[in-house]
């Protein structure tokens, strides 16, 4: 062979790098956000999906509440908090738990919110994605279609202004 000597190294694929291997991240699910009153200096949606980001990243729950500019105390309390099933189930999982599976009920903020999805690359933190869900919205739409759909067969008359709204856009049903 051309320029190898018997001493040369073999070669390494591109983008393989040498020396010290890296931390596999945990898979951080998506996750709803604990409902709390509006805050600007307290836990947010946006500051809750920072907080699980550099969780999976550190693996510490300090260096996490450090970035995040909140207390390691604030943030066991908010994983305690009623309603915190699905962020509980994030936060094991970016400790390395296998991720259980949390059924979120709340169809409304499903559809028009969606869930918020830590992001990583290089194995590091860059940020969160808030996505609605279609599949929740059409199940919304279903769900007051139903709704609808009684009220037609019982008769009533005080939901007249819907029934009108559905025929004049062409969305009746049978």
């Amino acid at each position: 062979m051309l320029g190898m000597s018997s001493e040369s190294p073999p070669p390494t694929a591109p983008g393989v790098s040498k020396g010290r291997p890296r931390r596999r991240l945990p898979r951080v699910p998506a996750f709803y956000p604990v409902p709390l009153r509006a805050n600007p200096h307290g836990w947010t949606p946006e500051r809750q999906a920072h907080f699980l980001g550099y969780l999976a990243e550190t693996g510490s729950v300090s260096a996490a509440c450090a970035r995040v500019g909140m207390s390691r105390k604030g943030a066991y309390q908010l994983r305690n908090r009623p309603g915190a099933e699905s962020f509980c189930a994030a936060w094991d999982a970016a400790l390395g738990s296998p991720v259980r599976r949390v059924t979120i009920a709340d169809l409304q903020f499903l559809a028009y919110q969606g869930l918020i999805r830590p992001r990583f690359r290089g194995g590091k933190y860059i940020g969160s994605r808030q996505k609605p869900d279609n599949s929740a919205l059409l199940r919304l739409m279903s769900h007051y279609d139903r709704a609808l759909a009684r009220v037609d067969r019982r008769g009533d008359e005080s939901c007249s202004k819907i029934r009108d709204l559905r025929v004049a856009k062409g969305n009746t049903c049978g």
